[in-house]
């Protein structure tokens, strides 16, 4: 139909609101079939990914740790042989 005929026989405010709610169910149907779904595997994702993140934090802590305690370990190395070639000169 024509939406002019409409307007005459039912009224303009009657056909708009006939297409607002048209327009709202279109909405509706959009966000429960389509976003929802998306958002729900995104959430899913970032969960994941969250995770992920923590592992790989915790991960550097430990190869901060190991790699100060080996560059700890070579500085008391080197100041051992320090000692050492300190008191051979000294003899």
């Amino acid at each position: 139909m024509d939406i002019v005929l409409l307007i005459e026989k039912f009224g303009f405010t009657t056909v708009m609101v006939v297409g607002l709610g048209y327009f709202v169910y279109y909405v509706w149907i959009t966000i429960t079939k389509i976003v929802e779904p998306a958002v729900s595997e995104m959430q899913k994702t970032i969960i994941r990914l969250t995770d992920q993140l923590r592992l790989l934090d915790q991960d550097m802590i430990r190869l901060q740790q190991k790699v100060n305690t080996v560059l700890e370990l070579n500085e008391k190395k080197i100041d051992k042989k320090r000692n050492r070639d300190t008191r051979t000169r000294k003899i």
